[in-house]
C-alpha cells in the first residue's frame, strides 16, 4: 500500500531516503545530551521533540474525525511514547551512548511481544530467533563488568524507550491504518505533548527554554532534523523500499550512534558493546521486522 496524498520517488531514491532518516534518528543523543547538559531537564528536551510535527500535523486529524476510536489509539501511544523516551533522554545523560543506543534497539523484542500480548499475533520462529539475539545484547552492554553498577537502574528504566515503541509498531500494525500517515505522526506526537505537558508545566521556564543561541539551534535540531523532516522521510519512502531493505538500510541508525558517543562525546568502545552492535545488526539483516522503522509507515 502506497502513502496518501505524498510524492513517490524511485527505489533508488527511497533508499537513499531511508539512509537519510535512519542517519537523523541516530543522531538524537547527540541533541539530547547536549540539551541535557545545558540544564534543560528530559521531559523537557521530549517536549522540544514532539512539539513541532504536533503542531504542524495534528490539525489533519479534522479531516478524519469520524475516525475516533482508532485517533484515540494513536493518541495513547504517543503519550507511553513520549513518557518512555523521556528516560531515554535521561539515561544518555549518564551512560555511553553506545550502550544507551543498544538498549533502544530491543524495540523489536517489545513489538512482537506486545503484538503477542494484545493482539493475538504469536511470533514466527526467526523473529523469535532474532528477538533473543537483541535481548542477549542487551544484557550483555548491561552486566557488571560492562557498566558501572550504580548506572543500572538509569538503563533499566530507559527500556520504557524502546517498549513504548514497541507498543506504537504494534498498535500501528493491527489499529491505525485507517488513517492516513500525516495524521498517525501528527496524533502521535500530540499525544507525546500532551503526556509531558504536566511535567512541563510543574517545571520553572528558566529550565524549559535555552540559555543561548546555540541552544536554540539545538532544539531547532532535535525537532525539525530527528522528528518532523525524517519521519515524513521515512514515512514516504519505506513502503516503496519493503520491508527488508528498510531493515537493512535503517540498521546504520545504531552505528551512527556508536559514532555520536565516539566523535561528539570521546566515549570508547569498549568489547562488550562492539559485540552487543554486531548481534542486533545481525538480527535486524537476518530477521527484519513486519514493518519498517517509522510508526508512521504505511505497511506494504
Amino acid at each position: 500500500m502506497q502513502n496518501r496524498n505524498l510524492p513517490t520517488p524511485g527505489l533508488g531514491l527511497a533508499t537513499l531516503g531511508v539512509v537519510f532518516a535512519s542517519v537523523c534518528f541516530g543522531l538524537v543523543p547527540l541533541f539530547a545530551r547536549s540539551l541535557t547538559d545545558a540544564g534543560m531537564p528530559p521531559h523537557a528536551v521530549a517536549f522540544a521533540r514532539y512539539l513541532l510535527a504536533s503542531a504542524l500535523l495534528a490539525p489533519l486529524a479534522w479531516r478524519v474525525r469520524d475516525q475516533g476510536r482508532t485517533l484515540f489509539w494513536a493518541l495513547g501511544v504517543g503519550v507511553l511514547m513520549g513518557l518512555g523516551w523521556t528516560s531515554y533522554v535521561s539515561a544518555v545523560q549518564v551512560v555511553p551512548v553506545s550502550t544507551a543506543g543498544v538498549l533502544y534497539m530491543t524495540y523489536p523484542a517489545f513489538a512482537l511481544l506486545f503484538a503477542w500480548l494484545l493482539f493475538g499475533e504469536r511470533p514466527g520462529g526467526r523473529a523469535i530467533f532474532g528477538a533473543a539475539m537483541i535481548v542477549a545484547a542487551a544484557a550483555l552492554v548491561t552486566t557488571p563488568g560492562a557498566v558501572a553498577p550504580e548506572l543500572l537502574p538509569a538503563l533499566l528504566l530507559s527500556l520504557a524507550a524502546p517498549a513504548g515503541f514497541g507498543l506504537g509498531i504494534a498498535v500501528l500494525v493491527h489499529r491505525l491504518n485507517a488513517i492516513p500517515v500525516l495524521v498517525r505522526i501528527g496524533v502521535i506526537s500530540l499525544g507525546s505533548v500532551l503526556g509531558l505537558l504536566p511535567l512541563v508545566l510543574a517545571t520553572p521556564i528558566a529550565q524549559l527554554l535555552p540559555v543561548d543561541g546555540y541552544g536554540w539551534l539545538m532544539v531547532l535540531g532535535i525537532g525539525l532534523g530527528t522528528a518532523l523532516v525524517p519521519q515524513l522521510v521515512y514515512t514516504v519512502c519505506s513502503p516503496i523500499v519493503g520491508t527488508a531493505r528498510t531493515a537493512m538500510a535503517g540498521s546504520i541508525e545504531l552505528p551512527v550512534m556508536f559514532a555520536v558517543g565516539w566523535l561528539g562525546f570521546g566515549e570508547a568502545l569498549h568489547p562488550a558493546q562492539a559485540v552487543a552492535c554486531v548481534l542486533v545488526l545481525a538480527a535486524i539483516l537476518l530477521t527484519p521486522a513486519r514493518q519498517p522503522r517509522s510508526i508512521a509507515a504505511e505497511h506494504d
